[in-house]
């Protein structure tokens, strides 16, 4: 993997400012990322040369790098991502992440969510490029170029190749691009459903719909067959206008520079009705539950032939 520049890492960090300020935390936490992504935009040294040669002590005596942030960076130059930026951004909901687009208010954001169904910023950048964004009012060519323009400067390169590929190269159904199972979204599914009853899960207050600020959204991580995710459940405006918060859960994952979300919902129609289903994998849906049922009944034949 290409290690990141010194615009990239700033830019990380800059954009972790924009979510913590949205938030309303601390300004002088805000400002503690401000002040390093400037430092590290005008060294004179690549940043990622400190992580690689292992040269941590180095990295934090330079200005406005302390250990917090150094460990950031650092998550960023060996896999090309950010946890702390991905639970901030969850915490902060769809809309917020939006704003810090130029040319994005909150008006537009609020439109872009329950149009489209946008819930981030790589989400948005392909949206940009595959047509849907010119379908949500207001968002005419030139706007939408405007867009594009200021996502090129917020994600990374790494990030942008892979969003162009995916959106100009990539059959529409991305048939080829790896991707979770949907025997394993599933478990996750249920083990993050499970937990949640339990009171295991750390809880959130998110920032939309939620007056009282109240901690009540939780939020799992976890890692299986090498993909990374973070699990929680959809607090989105269509979700609490159809009650269907604590149904639809939303999953992010990542590996190999492959970043990606899937819902899984309770299905109201057809043959899998009642059945916990991945949103838009209809056929690999039909499959697993089919082979579901042929396990059972192999199960249930071979007890049959059991003697008594």
């Amino acid at each position: 993997m290409k290690e990141p520049t010194n615009n990239e890492i700033a830019d990380l960090l800059d954009r972790i400012a924009a979510v913590l300020e949205v938030q309303d935390a601390n300004p002088f936490r805000v400002r503690a990322y401000r002040d390093g992504a400037a430092m590290i935009r005008f060294h004179d040294q690549p940043i990622a040369d400190y992580i690689t040669e292992n040269r941590i002590d180095d990295l934090t005596a330079l200005p406005s790098i302390g250990d917090g942030i150094a460990a950031v960076i650092g998550e960023f130059v060996k896999t090309g991502q950010s946890d702390l930026l991905r639970e901030l951004e969850a915490d902060a909901g769809p809309e917020a992440v939006l704003i810090q687009v130029p040319g994005i208010g909150k008006e537009y954001a609020k439109r872009i969510v329950e149009q489209i169904g946008v819930q981030n910023l790589t989400e948005l950048e392909m949206a940009a490029y595959d047509g849907s964004l010119e379908t949500v009012r207001g968002f005419g060519r030139r706007r939408v170029e405007g867009v594009r323009a200021a996502l090129a400067g917020m994600l990374s390169h790494s990030a942008r190749s892979r969003q162009f590929h995916r959106t100009n190269s990539a059959p529409a159904d991305q048939s080829n691009v790896p991707r979770p199972s949907v025997a394993l979204l599933l478990d996750i599914d249920a083990e993050y459903q499970r937990r949640t009853a339990a009171g295991e899960l750390q809880k959130i207050a998110p920032r939309r719909f939620n007056p009282d600020n109240e901690e009540w959204l939780s939020v799992m991580h976890a890692r299986r067959d090498g993909w990374r995710f973070t699990i929680l459940y959809s607090n989105t405006a269509q979700a609490h206008r159809l009650q269907k918060v604590d149904d639809w859960v939303v999953i992010y994952y990542e590996r190999d520079g492959i970043e990606q979300q899937n819902t899984v919902v309770t299905e109201t129609l057809g043959s899998l009705t009642g059945k916990r289903v991945v949103r838009g994998r209809s056929v690999e849906n039909q499959a697993y539950y089919r082979a579901q049922t042929q396990v059972r009944a192999k199960v249930d034949g071979s007890k049959a032939t059991l003697p008594h």
